[in-house]
């Protein structure tokens, strides 16, 4: 890996060693020419070169993506694009490893806005479904869809309010953008090495223009196979010391039985081994993704004269098929209080320690235990995600100085996702653990037999349903008018108004009661017969030490027996966790660009004015009476915002441009934290969240600076500096509470917390997170950026080119972490870095490219606090690399082979310990830690 970083990073150091004789080299090139012996510009470098030409023409902060040609966008995916910009971060999707969501500038991602064609838009998919939270999931869409994304970090006054973070506008493409007859084809072929699977993908797209029409249209398909395996604690880790209190101190309860006969604690006290960490769970991950993508883009156009009419629309269906398996201990809420009671089962389950070891540097307890518990489990799931947009766009140049649009749109987004978790236990079992060099397939093993389907008991079965909808309606007017001002001076003035209604609805469903009487007609013999030893899920890494075959259960088992679209049916709808929501946008701006001169250098500014009023309605259900019965609600509320905004640019010298923006900007809080009353987001975690519907929105004064060296043609280097001030910030408050004062039903946590008989214990620990807007917060960083094509250089060399960026963040949390001993750990719930390298080679009919991409670490979950052991937990630092190669036949021909995740990249969340006196727990206390394997595609295209 560290070869491979120089490696990318060598044409760097060559451009910056060598730039400034290339410039001069240049220049006295550039005027021996002839202006007709013009360079075209192809491939990777001309998209880079186009974005680079919109950077300059900006007055704000904007940085943007373009296809090279119609139809043919530079990545497969636009938010792996977009990770190449400065101040992005990327977050994938845990299950198939593609880009998902992005971070800006170190906010949520929940801090950005994305629109379409300049109309709002919002969709989810896969694990996000359910969360209600504002954003917008681009693994939803081929990237071949698009044909230019702009990407603005500091606020101007004509667009829309609430991207606190920025805002990311995706421009599907028009025939009249290539005013010609164009065919354009891609196939490939994916390999994935971890699930040894291979998957088609197609693309082709239809333009062309007749005098003053204009007809576009594509379609993509697109299929991927995604296996990962590895370690999970789903937890973290707690001592007996700790899990034992009242209330629990840590993440989990657990009390180690030293009153068993068998204990034997060797040469250790008692205080070492109490003392020292197990994991909540000790398991082995696998699962299996099955995804499908399809999408159709169309667009018919009108041109002529100053009219400007268009009709476009745009479509896409993601489905996922996901597997997953686990198997290994259940450690969590183990204690002794009966010991005549059955071995391993409640009352009886607390872990005898018999011959342990305690490993000095980690302080983790392994060896061999008495009276463990296996739990074998499967969870199935499916998802879909349709999406659907169409817009009336037009454009009218009523005069050589005044320009009309207008915009009509609607889209709407549907969102279902639905599984079945199905798990047995083996009980009281003598097993022997242990860590070794890898804590990612680490070993287990014991004299009873996993594969002996009679040892199986204690079965238990979980199955949920979820819709999200978004819904959106958005019609706009803009006036443009270009004037003259004294001094040579001109300005543009840029006015309008618009009007957004947008509805967000979840409906989520517990059939787990209906499925749980099922499993009881069955009875134990029944549900046995239903168990295989034959593993679901091939191709999986499961380590030396740790056995590779046990009892489970089939997907067909799962859904033919306990058919969670039948047991999720409309009598078991939750009210505590579905609601409907509104928001009505009412916004007029007015803005103006100016330009002239100022000491004979050319300066831009742009100064204007924003105003919104939100009214937002809410359909839930809220708890009411003295029963606590679940009834319909309602709330409704409104607020208003002025946002000024103002951007300049400066021409230092002819290749130098100096940057400074100011403006207000504002953030709606989550709908889930908005619209829903006291839920549990995870089933699987006993913490809770309660809805605050009367948040306001987050505020943000927002001060840019940059300065920009273009320093020949298609080059640039620059570093900037942002600060946001927010006020009106939300922020999380946790509480210790039990789950009998929630007043929620016993499904609303997984079967991993129920008893036999489907209760919950009502004083099980829960964390309950409640939401406030907060004080003022600060975020500041600076970000830096190269980009060069090394045309300087001789032949056949001059094809090289890199561009790299970097972003710092300053450390950023809502709430301070605080060790036992009172001392405050500084915490950043988001990356304090990232950074991005590309490397690429463009002669001729070879073009190769290869990109690292890498963010540090940062807080994991929302804004954890220390819960009494010490343990802060993180989400690792990681990065990617990716590359392709292509070789150009002809333009009807191009062979080119796509390498995403070559560093086969280890993804892990880990347990520092805040005291110092355990280490890091970066390669030993891990969490989750999975691998996802390489992905390797193979595939022709061209033009026709």
């Amino acid at each position: 890996m560290k070869k491979t970083i120089l490696a990318t990073l060598l044409p760097a150091a060559l451009a910056a060693a060598y730039g400034g004789s290339a410039l001069a080299q240049e220049a006295a090139a550039s005027a021996a020419a002839a202006p007709e012996n013009t360079v075209v510009i192809t491939g990777f470098r001309s998209s880079l070169q186009k974005a680079l030409n919109l950077k300059m023409q900006a007055i704000g902060v904007r940085d943007s993506i373009v296809a090279e040609d119609i139809g043919k966008f530079p990545e497969a995916n636009v938010a792996e694009s977009l990770q190449r910009v400065p101040g992005v971060i990327l977050n994938r999707d845990e299950s198939s490893a593609e880009g998902q969501r992005i971070s800006i500038r170190g906010l949520p991602t929940e801090y950005s806005v994305t629109t379409l064609n300049g109309a709002p838009v919002n969709t989810t998919s896969t694990s996000t479904i359910g969360s209600a939270a504002r954003g917008f999931n681009y693994d939803v869409f081929a990237s071949e869809l698009f044909g230019r994304v702009d990407f603005y970090k500091s606020p101007l006054a004509e667009l829309t309010e609430g991207g606190l973070g920025g805002i990311v506008d995706l421009q599907t493409p028009r025939p009249f953008d290539n005013p010609k007859r164009t065919v354009r084809y891609a196939l490939s072929e994916s390999y994935n090495t971890t699930s040894k699977h291979a998957d088609p993908s197609g693309f082709a797209l239809y333009s062309n223009t007749w005098n003053e029409f204009g007809f576009l249209i594509g379609g993509s398909h697109g299929s991927s196979v995604n296996n990962r395996s590895g370690f999970e604690a789903t937890g973290g880790y707690n001592s007996s010391a700790r899990g034992s209190q009242s209330p629990v101190k840590g993440n989990f309860a657990v009390t180690l039985d030293y009153d068993d006969p068998r204990a034997n604690l060797g040469a250790y006290t008692r205080a070492q081994v109490d003392n020292a960490l197990l994991p909540r769970i000790y398991r082995f991950y696998g699962s299996a993704n099955d995804r499908t993508r399809d999408g159709l883009v169309s667009s018919l156009q009108y041109k002529s004269g100053g009219l400007n009419l268009s009709l476009d629309t745009l479509y896409s269906k993601l489905k996922n098929t996901r597997d997953e398996m686990y198997f290994g201990l259940l450690v969590r809420n183990s204690k002794t209080t009966n010991p005549a009671a059955p071995a391993g089962q409640a009352g009886h389950n607390g872990f005898v320690p018999m011959n342990v070891k305690i490993d000095p540097e980690s302080n983790l307890l392994t060896g061999t235990f008495g009276n463990t518990s296996y739990s074998s489990g499967v969870t199935y799931s499916q998802d879909e995600t349709k999406f659907g947009y169409v817009s009336l766009n037009g454009r009218w140049a009523a005069s050589d100085t005044l320009v009309l649009s207008g915009q009509l749109s609607s889209n709407d987004s549907k969102a279902l996702s639905y599984q079945d978790t199905l798990s047995g236990q083996i009980f009281g079992v003598t097993s022997t653990i242990d860590y070794g060099s890898d804590h990612v397939y680490p070993s287990l093993s014991s004299t009873s037999s996993y594969t002996d389907l009679n040892n199986y008991q204690g079965f238990d079965i979980g199955t949920g349903w979820t819709r999200e909808t978004d819904k959106a309606k958005q019609g706009r007017l803009i006036a443009d008018w270009d004037y003259q001002l004294p001094g040579e001076w001109k300005g543009h003035l840029k006015a309008g108004v618009s009007y957004v209604d947008t509805t967000k609805g979840i409906n989520k469903r517990n059939g787990t009661a209906l499925a749980k009487a099922t499993m009881n007609q069955l009875g134990t013999a029944g549900i046995r017969s239903g168990m295989t030893t034959q593993l679901p899920i091939g191709n999986l890494d499961m380590g030396a030490g740790w056995p590779h075959a046990w009892g489970t259960f089939t997907r067909d088992y799962a859904y033919s027996t306990f058919n969670p679209l039948v047991n999720n049916a409309e009598s078991t709808f939750t009210p505590a966790q579905s609601f409907t929501a509104g928001e009505k946008v009412t916004t007029g701006f007015v803005q103006s660009d100016f330009s002239g001169k100022v000491f004979e250098h050319d300066l831009r500014f742009n100064a204007g004015l924003r105003y919104s009023r939100t009214e937002t309605d809410i359909d839930n259900y809220k708890q009411q009476g003295a029963s606590l019965v679940y009834a319909p609600n309602t709330e409704s509320g409104s607020y208003h915002n002025l946002l000024p905004a103002f951007s300049a640019a400066f021409d230092v010298s002819d290749n130098l441009m100096w940057r400074a923006s100011w403006g207000k900007t504002i953030s709606r809080a989550s709908l889930s934290i908005i619209a829903a009353q006291t839920v549990i987001p995870n089933p699987f975690d006993n913490s809770a969240t309660a809805g605050n519907p009367n948040l306001r929105p987050q505020q943000s004064k927002n001060l840019d600076t940059s300065l920009e060296w273009y320093f020949q043609p298609g080059s640039l280097l620059s570093a900037a500096y942002f600060k946001k001030d927010l006020t009106d910030a939300t922020v999380a408050n946790t509480s210790n509470t039990t789950f009998g004062a929630l007043g929620l039903p016993d499904t609303a946590l997984g079967a991993i917390f129920q008893n036999a008989q489907g209760k919950v214990d009502p004083n099980l620990p829960m964390t309950l997170r409640s939401y406030t807007n907060a004080g003022q917060q600060t975020l500041k960083g600076y970000e830096l950026a190269y980009q060069q094509a090394f045309s300087f250089l001789p032949e056949p060399f001059k094809g090289f080119g890199a561009l790299a960026s970097y972003t710092h963040i300053n450390p950023f949390n809502s709430a301070k972490w605080i060790t036992n001993a009172g001392k405050e750990i500084e915490v950043n719930s988001v990356p304090k870095y990232a950074y991005s390298t590309t490397a690429y080679y463009e002669n001729g009919p070879l073009a190769v490219r290869l990109s690292y991409n890498y963010k540090g670490r940062s807080l994991h979950g929302d804004n954890p606090r220390n819960l009494g052991d010490d343990l802060i937990r993180w989400r690792a630092a990681r990065g990617y690399l990716d590359g392709n190669i292509s070789y150009k036949i002809n333009d009807m021909l191009e062979l080119r082979i796509d390498a995403m995740n070559l560093s086969n990249t280890l993804s892990y969340d880990y347990f520092e310990d805040a005291s110092g006196q355990f280490g890091s727990g970066k390669k030993t206390r891990m969490d989750y830690a999975k691998y996802d394997g390489r992905t390797i595609k193979f595939g022709i295209r061209g033009k026709l």
